[in-house]
């Protein structure tokens, strides 16, 4: 088996069986206008599917909460022209061999009122806190929270009626999830506050009742981060022992797979490893993990905004395919580098390493 073949080896779990290791990133576009996925949304991931990438994870599609979006033009997950979009795109994907599965979201206090296709009603979020001191809202009462329980839930049986693969869970990057995890943004005194364990809560709720509304062998996905888009050097849990009692759980509310974030994915999670968070993530709860972090680019995403061009030529890649190689993590997600190249795994799967696309703020306007 070559190095590059460590990327190719399939990856079963259950009912789910994936030709290779590569998952498409979920990436916001921002291209459904009246949050209704078109077919340019249901081309632009068949493409994908048809070029070896073997998990297709949908950007982020907002739940049945009418201040879950800040952006009408981000497709919706409920509504009856919104899933009959989702449909088409189920279709396209499956009818050349891909898998897909929605991301479930909601942005929370990150949306500004006044702001998506509801603009009027103040935003959600366990505190009301957008970020430590920042008041946007009132705290969420408990009628909210049991709403936004159940509209994940509604997500997910919806993702199983239209024939999607799984679902994921959005609980990273400062949304409404991972503002109940974070200290900064989560000062209740009720069941949904306190330690860091406790702080789970509402995310252990979401997973038990997507896992209620889905038959037990539909997999669920989770995605979280240590960094928060408020604050890049947050860090949920800074030791593998706090990790453990955050992520246990979790686990234990029917996570199937563990989505790790990271800004960059060679980057050791704790002093006296190289392990990335993936990587620890597996070891601590025997799970199969999705690392994630500017595969195959040499500048991380912040620095793509500046203007700087990423030049995407593979870089980082033997390290990847020696910690996949090693199973420190089972599946690498890739975000930007197929946002400029849809047909980046391909060419990764060729050696075509000179052919690969870079990748700069330009790309982001496009959509093919």
């Amino acid at each position: 088996m070559s190095s590059i073949d460590t990327l190719f080896r399939p990856f079963s779990l259950g009912k789910l069986n994936l030709p290779n290791r590569i998952v498409m990133a979920p990436m916001t576009r921002s291209h459904s206008p009246n949050q209704v996925p078109g077919q340019d949304v249901a081309d632009y991931y068949r493409r994908r599917a048809e070029a070896e990438v073997g998990l297709i994870i949908t950007e982020g599609t907002t739940i049945d909460h009418d201040v879950a979006s800040n952006d009408p033009n981000v497709p919706a997950f409920h509504g009856e022209a919104s899933l009959a979009g989702w449909a088409n795109v189920v279709k396209e994907v499956h009818s050349v061999g891909g898998k897909i599965m929605p991301q479930l979201w909601h942005v929370g206090t990150m949306r500004k009122q006044g702001t998506g296709p509801h603009p009027e009603p103040q935003s959600a979020g366990p505190s009301g806190l957008f970020k430590p001191g920042k008041k946007v809202a009132e705290p969420m009462t408990q009628a909210d929270v049991e709403h936004v329980i159940g509209a994940f839930a509604k997500g997910a049986a919806d993702a199983q009626r239209l024939g999607f693969d799984g679902i994921e869970i959005h609980g990273a990057h400062g949304y409404i999830i991972d503002q109940f995890f974070w200290d900064g943004t989560n000062e209740r005194t009720d069941a949904f506050g306190g330690a860091l364990p406790e702080r789970t809560r509402f995310a252990q709720e979401i997973i038990k009742a997507c896992r209620a509304a889905t038959s037990p062998d539909f997999p669920i996905i989770l995605r979280f981060s240590q960094w928060k888009q408020q604050d890049y050097d947050a860090c949920l849990a800074p030791t593998p022992a706090e990790l453990e009692a955050f992520l246990a759980p979790l686990s234990d509310a029917g996570v199937d797979i563990f989505h790790c974030s990271t800004r960059r994915f060679w980057e050791p999670e704790f002093d006296g490893s190289n392990m990335n968070l993936a990587g620890w993530t597996r070891k601590l709860m025997g799970k199969p993990t999705i690392s994630v972090g500017s595969v195959s680019l040499d500048q991380e995403f912040i620095a793509s905004f500046a203007g700087v061009e990423a030049s995407n030529d593979a870089g980082h890649m033997d390290d990847l395919l020696e910690r996949m190689a090693a199973d420190e993590f089972d599946l690498i997600a890739v975000g930007r580098a197929l946002i400029s190249d849809h047909e980046w795994a391909t060419k990764i799967h060729q050696g075509r390493f000179d052919d690969l696309n870079a990748f700069s703020k330009d790309a982001l306007a496009k959509y093919y």
